[in-house]
């Protein structure tokens, strides 16, 4: 069974990062404050998916919850409240190739500035400046949409099986402590004129629930928390 190479690779962090995570603020490229009024952005398809754990830890992915998150997180964002005119759109849900790789592009992206940008390895040379890129590739976006900006978003969620919880307790009653549900997401702000990363939030924590809508809004309220609109 494969799972999604970067939420295995996030879950190797999830220690380290929940001690950080709390008080971590989104962050934004040296220069930038927020986005001009009437500003379009184009929402990129959301990348979700959703895992239920094993009794011994294996992550199982669940088509069904990831439908229902999708469905959740979408009807969260449009009933937001948008300020300063921006005018969001959302790309067709039809299959396509650059849209697709430029999604994965952005998991593997937003993995390294989890880990060097909030993580243990900063790197000396940016000194903790949010300076990534998605490359040039993004125009590709700007002329499909006439928009301006693109908000990419990537979460993961896992959740204990109830052989898992069992399994949780046992452990416990010996001293052994098992890991439960994780929740893991990040969302970036691009300039499609240049590729560059705007701003960037994440979220890590062992709470929340995306199957369900009140919840789903929750966690993209907390995403999106101080976005620069």
């Amino acid at each position: 069974m494969v799972f999604h190479k970067n939420f295995g690779r996030l879950l190797l962090l999830v220690l380290v990062f929940l001690a950080q995570a709390a008080n971590a603020s989104p962050a934004q490229s040296p220069g930038f404050k927020t986005l001009p009024s009437g500003s379009k952005v184009v929402l990129m398809p959301m990348d979700v998916e959703l895992f239920s754990i094993s009794a011994g830890g294996v992550l199982e992915p669940q088509a069904e919850w990831t439908s229902q998150a999708l469905g959740n997180l979408k009807g969260a964002f449009h009933t937001r409240e948008h300020k300063n005119a921006i005018v969001f759109s959302e790309l067709p849900d039809e299959p396509d190739d650059a849209i697709d790789s430029l999604n994965r592009l952005h998991g593997a992206v937003g993995s390294a500035i989890n880990f060097h940008h909030f993580g243990p390895m900063n790197l000396p040379t940016k000194e903790k400046r949010l300076e990534w890129t998605l490359g040039p590739d993004v125009a590709t976006i700007r002329q499909k949409t006439g928009a301006d900006y693109a908000l990419f978003t990537f979460m993961r969620d896992s959740y204990a099986s109830g052989e898992r919880v069992a399994a949780m307790v046992v452990a416990a009653m010996f001293g052994v402590g098992l890991g439960g549900g994780v929740q893991v997401g990040y969302v970036s702000l691009v300039d499609l004129s240049s590729g560059e990363i705007l701003w960037f939030n994440q979220l890590v924590r062992g709470t929340g629930d995306l199957r369900t809508a009140s919840s789903a809004k929750e966690s993209l309220d907390a995403l999106l928390d101080k976005f620069p609109e």
